[in-house]
């Protein structure tokens, strides 16, 4: 992620809080709960749907368990709603993003330019190596934009579009603009996790890259050799009608490689270091412009003139970035395809982030967080059960925290001395950091980036969890490494 994207404070000033009160068994009790009513919520009662509120209700329903436990273990109703507040604050940037996110996906599709990359992209990339290809051109992206979200929220909701029409499961596309995403995401130095991991280690930007090279590109490979073998073993039912698609796009909007100057552009901005809201915020302007000029009949069309005008420019292009708005060809499954939400589109995840956010509130407030990490560092003595320790508290804090900045840094205040104690260099914790805080953060639904990527790409994470290979095959490299000692650095080597 750019470091502007989510966190408008600085990371590495949270306060943790702990408890002496609280035991981990009541820190635990909200989780149980929580956990066993997000089961029933979603396999019994409401399956799919549940994301349209009733798993927001959910997680409030958890913070609500979470601070009776904290009233017994006097904490204040004042705490609880001050981190709760702190909390919610810490999304702002997050919330804008998808707003203007949403807003982008409505002027990038009026405009033709989502569609002119699906038409190019159709032509260039097979089906047998589209997965693979998916994963190295969000790799490139994200290398040099230091952001997994602006790679989803340009390349990959064209991605998604191309493998839809290609007749490719939207939930494998999803993971392999996923996987990409977040391998360059983790090895950029313009990344803010890549330079929030060590400096809650004590370590430096450059020595914890090197470090992560040695289980990130195998992993990344591993990644890519299964979608290789995926794409060669599919069977597309889109493939045969590839020609009769380009038709109908090609009959439906004005085509032409001048469009990719406003996604270049984008790009451009974020590789220097342009905040992200900007970037985004120019593309959306850029792209409604763009609408005007290639595409004014469909700007007419949704504005519901005949003629254009400055004012009916300016509906067709205001309703592009704010409400439902859909372009119509003589396909059909196109026609499912050129759909986009505006800013309304994105309420739900909005709501979904907020509501977790003020989980991870309350439950930082009582102490919770800082228990259920002490705890599981008490496990272990051994080297591995340090490494082991550390990859648990991170997956449990993307969990419950519902926040990939908390999954860093309350691991890597609470177990910088552990580390030191065993001897073990600096770039040990900070590499673990982020093969099990950052990457696993997009696997949670209401994690803000479980959230972000499923809002952006319209993809369910239970849709693309098993498909987002790097991401959950990463904590398992990092604790393959650490069994058997393979480039553990030791502290003054």
């Amino acid at each position: 992620m750019d470091s502007q994207q989510i966190n408008p404070t600085n990371p590495q000033n949270e306060e943790i809080i702990e408890n002496k009160e609280l035991n981990i068994w009541e820190a635990l009790i909200p989780i149980i709960a929580l956990v066993g009513m997000l089961f029933y919520n979603v396999y019994y009662a409401f399956g799919d749907d549940a994301l349209s509120g009733s798993n927001q209700f959910i997680l409030l329903l958890g913070a609500a368990v979470a601070a009776i436990v904290g009233f017994f273990n006097k904490v204040s109703y004042k705490l609880m709603m001050e981190e709760v507040a702190r909390n919610v604050k810490s999304t702002t940037g997050a919330l804008l993003i998808l707003l203007m996110v949403g807003s982008l996906a409505g002027t990038w599709l009026i405009s033709g330019i989502i569609p002119t990359m699906i038409y190019y992209g159709l032509q260039i990339l097979s089906p047998s190596i589209f997965l693979a290809a998916c994963v190295v051109i969000c790799a490139i992206i994200s290398i040099a934009t230091g952001s997994s979200w602006t790679t989803s929220a340009t390349v990959g909701i064209a991605l998604i579009g191309i493998g839809d029409t290609l007749g490719i499961s939207l939930g494998m596309t999803a993971g392999a603009v996923i996987s990409g995403a977040y391998f360059g995401d983790k090895m950029s130095p313009l990344s803010d996790t890549t330079n929030l991991a060590p400096a809650m280690a004590g370590g430096e930007l450059f020595s914890h890259i090197k470090y992560m090279t040695y289980t990130t590109v195998p992993t990344v490979i591993v990644t890519l050799i299964v979608f290789i073998i995926i794409g060669f073993t599919l069977n597309t039912s889109g493939t045969p009608e590839i020609d009769q698609q380009l038709q109908a796009i090609d009959s439906a909007f004005t085509i032409s490689p001048w469009l990719f100057i406003v996604p270049i552009i984008v790009i451009g901005l974020i590789i220097k270091k342009t905040p992200p809201l900007i970037a985004l915020l120019a593309g959306t302007l850029l792209g409604g412009i763009a609408a005007i000029i290639a595409q004014p009949e469909i700007v007419m069309n949704i504005a519901g003139s005949d003629t254009l005008t400055f004012n009916s420019a300016y509906i067709g292009v205001m309703k592009a970035m704010t409400v439902d708005t859909a372009v119509e060809t003589t396909s059909k499954e196109l026609n499912d395809l050129f759909t986009a939400g505006g800013m309304s589109g994105m309420l739900g995840t909005i709501w979904l982030i907020v509501c977790a956010m003020v989980f991870g509130g309350v439950m930082d407030a009582i102490g919770a967080l800082a228990r259920i990490s002490k705890a599981l560092l008490s496990l272990f003595d051994s080297v591995f059960g340090l490494f082991a320790s550390t990859v648990a508290s991170c997956l449990a804090l993307n969990l419950t925290a519902s926040d990939q900045y908390l999954a860093i840094v309350v691991p890597g205040r609470m177990y910088a001395q552990a580390f030191k104690d065993k001897g073990l260099a600096p770039e040990n914790l900070s590499r673990t950091l982020e093969d099990s805080g950052t990457v696993t953060s997009v696997l949670v639904p209401w994690n803000t980036c479980g959230a972000y990527q499923s809002g952006v790409l319209g993809v369910p994470v239970v849709d693309y969890f098993f498909y987002a290979i790097f991401n959950w095959l990463s904590p398992f490299t990092t604790l393959l490494f650490a069994a058997f000692r393979i480039k553990i650095k030791q502290l003054n080597s």
